[in-house]
């Protein structure tokens, strides 16, 4: 498991991947006109034959300084994709940035389907 360290007179503070995929992953949830995040079947294949408990739709490379985060989301239906995907972005960045201090370089989105609001996802 990779982790954010920073050096400091009184000792390291670590950030866990996990950590700053669950904040993403919040903050993403809580952005009007997202239904839900997609786990895909390739994070499906990971928590099995890794028996580790994968943050469903969120991948984050973290580095000593600097976080990049991938989401892959389910938008509700007659939502303008671009728009809220350029809102999710920045809440994330957001989100990351206050919580752990982490620069966030990059929040890559994929839109992986549509919901309805009727539609439990």
């Amino acid at each position: 498991m990779a982790e954010q360290v920073q050096q400091l007179e009184a000792g390291n503070i670590k950030i866990s991947n996990d950590v700053v995929g669950k904040i993403a992953g919040m903050a993403a949830l809580e952005t009007p006109g997202i239904a839900a995040m997609s786990g895909g079947l390739s994070e499906g294949w990971a928590k099995r034959l890794s028996g580790k408990n994968v943050q469903k739709g969120v991948s984050v490379e973290v580095g000593q300084l600097e976080a990049a985060i991938d989401l892959r989301i389910i938008v509700l239906y007659e939502t303008p994709i671009h728009e809220v995907s350029r809102i999710l972005q920045q809440n994330v960045r957001e989100a990351v940035e206050s919580m752990t201090g982490l620069r966030v370089v990059e929040v890559n989105v994929k839109v992986e389907g549509v919901a309805f609001k009727d539609d439990a996802v």
